[in-house]
């Protein structure tokens, strides 16, 4: 027999279901780092991150009996904190973006550590001056390396319609990070 951390997601769903709730903490080990850095994009907080995922975990483990398989469990997953965050953020804040945590070490000169931090800071910005539901693909996209589909899953949005917020999304950064390329950074 193989050990939880070795099985399938849907086998241990299926197992737990049936009634060897122990092996939910596989999947808790499994996917809290991602639902973690999806409660940081929107909460900005690390112990309010980490209250949103014992939220998102103690959801998931009351409704894993309707967990059909239809989609990846990370996928149903990512839907339910997704709309946990939503509510919440609905509640109390507006969304921000996992871009604004860009921070990309740079082992180079002085100099090119000040080039890379300000242009992260240029992105940062540029994130942040976008729709929320452009920056919520956006972060699911590439951030999270979601697929259309699966961004469909978390979000409601139509396929098309998530495909068309990532194109503007990028036209809208291209445009504004080319103003600043330009005028420079100040």
């Amino acid at each position: 027999m193989k050990f939880g951390g070795e099985l399938d997601d849907q086998v241990i769903v299926e197992r737990v279901v049936k009634g060897q709730s122990d092996l939910f903490r596989f999947l808790i080990e499994r996917h809290q780092k991602a639902v973690y850095g999806l409660g940081l994009s929107f909460f900005r907080n690390a112990e309010e991150a980490a209250d949103f995922v014992q939220e998102v975990f103690l959801k998931t483990f009351r409704n894993l009996a309707s967990f059909q398989g239809r989609s990846r469990f990370s996928t149903w997953l990512y839907k339910i904190a997704y709309n946990t965050a939503l509510n919440s953020v609905k509640r109390n804040k507006e969304y921000q973006s996992l871009a604004e945590d860009m921070d990309i070490p740079d082992p180079d000169t002085p100099e090119r550590q000040s080039i890379r931090s300000a242009a992260c800071q240029a992105v940062q910005e540029a994130m942040d001056e976008l729709p929320g539901k452009y920056r919520i693909c956006m972060d699911l996209y590439f951030f999270y390396d979601r697929s259309y589909h699966e961004i469909e899953a978390v979000t409601g949005f139509p396929v098309n319609t998530i495909k068309s917020h990532v194109f503007r999304a990028k036209k809208l950064l291209k445009k504004k990070l080319g103003d600043i390329a330009e005028g420079g950074f100040e």
